[in-house]
This record gives C-alpha cells, structure tokens and sequence, in this order.
C-alpha cells in the first residue's frame, strides 16, 4: 500500500513534534541539574544528533527561552481555568496547586537571568500577573485570605515549593503539595492570626533576576 504525499507530510510532522518534545523535556532536566550545561548535552540526553536540535532552535539561548515561555503559557492557562471556579478560595487555592505540580517555578529558579526575554513574554508575563491577582483579590474578598498578604507573596510561596526535590519525582509531588498546604494555612485567616514578619515583597523587586548575566 503507498502513502500519499499528505499522509507523509502529516507523518513526518507527527514526529518532528515528538522530537521537539523530547528536546524539551531533556533540556528541562538538563538546565535544571545545571543551567551552564552545553547544548550539546541536551542533545545527547534527547538522544538526537546535534544537527536535529540545531534545526529547532538556532541555540542554547533560544532553547532556554522556549523552555521558560513554555512554563510561563502554562502558568497563564492555570490561571485562566482557575478563574471558572465559583467559589474565590478553591480558585485560588487550585490554581496554586496547578502551578506547583506543573513545576513551573523550578525554571524560574534556574533559568532567570539566562537569556533576553522577547516582547511576547513580556506580554505574556503581564497577562500572568494580571490573572494572578484578580485570583488573590477574589480570596480576599472571600474573607480567607489574611489581610497583610500581598499579591508578590504568591511567587516566594511557589518558589519555596519548587525548591523541595528529591530522587523520586513520585514523592517530590507529594512533598511539595504538603510544603503548599503548610503555607496556605498560614495565608488563610482560619489558622493565620499572628502577623507576617517584616515588610511584604514590593513589585517589581524579583525583577533583577531576569536582567541578561555578564
């Protein structure tokens, strides 16, 4: 039996999709063990010769960058099905929840810093802050939310949970739902009465991070 030309096209699409995403999840695990890794040990992780990356991305940089945008859209769509919910604490407290298992934070962690961020994250980056606090004033509103939280609290709370790995990806879920549990009690005024320490992260006070490293 003969393949058509369209049937081929669509084959070959098909599977250089799956490449792609094997890239992608080799890089992932690659520039989290060590953001100064070559390119070229992505490639050998993927198990695909260098020439196949380089027809994806013009370079590590590049890959970097996709990698975070990916996580950024990710965080984006968590958000965006979170604000479906109803009730204003379970929207918060899932889309939350949807952030830590997706791992989002891990390559802001890593990665920030690493390379130029393109107009369409920048975009990207606002939309994500926007949704990010209609989220956190609809908790307040519902009176769960302690009063001296601020909306910039929510990434050292994700970035706390992404800070716990271990060897099992299994038990590091478990691990960082738990550490999530812990610092919503603390965020929520049924269990949270002492005040916070010290004064809130202010705006704009990560910003550093994702300025291009010398």
């Amino acid at each position: 039996m003969s393949t058509t030309p369209g049937k081929a096209l669509a084959g070959r699409r098909a599977q250089a999709a799956r490449n792609d995403e094997v890239i992608l999840e080799a890089a992932r695990a690659v520039f989290l063990d060590d953001p100064k890794a070559p390119i070229a040990a992505v490639a050998e992780r993927a198990g695909v010769g260098i020439s196949a990356l380089y027809r994806r991305y013009a370079g590590k940089e590049d890959l970097l960058r996709q990698l975070c945008h990916d996580g950024l859209r990710r965080y984006v769509a968590e958000a965006e099905a979170a604000l479906t919910e109803p009730d204003d604490w379970a929207a918060f407290t899932g889309f939350l929840g949807g952030v830590v298992d997706a791992d989002v934070h891990s390559l802001t962690v890593h990665l920030a810093g690493t390379f130029t961020p393109t107009e369409e994250m920048g975009r990207d980056a606002m939309r994500a802050n926007e949704l990010a606090t209609i989220l956190f004033d609809r908790a307040r509103a519902s009176g769960r939310l302690r009063p001296d939280a601020v909306v910039q609290d929510l990434g050292l709370l994700l970035e706390a949970c992404a800070a716990v790995r271990v060897p099992d990806s299994k038990r590091t879920g478990e691990l960082r739902r738990r550490q999530l549990a812990v610092l919503l009690a603390g965020l929520s005024t049924v269990s949270g009465t002492d005040p916070l320490p010290g004064p809130p992260p202010a705006a704009g006070e990560f910003d550093w991070r994702w300025r291009p490293r010398q």
